[in-house]
């Protein structure tokens, strides 16, 4: 009898434990994961809200551009020194933004 008195009072601790662990689980994986991807999302954001004309734009596939039109979704960037090279392309195409000195 003594034995299943401490095995039923141990599995309260255990059940305890779990959960405190389960806790510490869920809130470091929000502070790993969760957190930096939001921060990244409000930076961009916050980028593309004060993209203007006459920025320089590095697009995610690499090329180098000048913003020439921003609409609301979408930018018209021209590449290189050719003036007819003008190509549309949406906001989220954009990796980083050089405004102009």
């Amino acid at each position: 009898m003594n034995i299943l008195a401490a095995a039923e009072a141990g599995g309260g601790i255990n059940m305890m434990f779990i959960f405190v662990m389960y806790a510490v689980v869920i809130g470091g994986g929000y502070f790993l994961i969760v957190r930096p991807r939001k921060k990244e999302q409000r930076r961009m954001q916050g980028m593309m809200a004060e993209l203007a004309t006459g920025d320089t734009v590095l697009t995610t596939s690499g090329f180098y551009g000048v913003v020439i039109d921003v609409t609301e979704e979408d930018v018209v960037v021209e590449f290189g020194s050719n003036k007819n090279c003008r190509i549309p392309m949406r906001k989220e195409a954009i990796a980083q933004v050089e405004k102009p000195e």
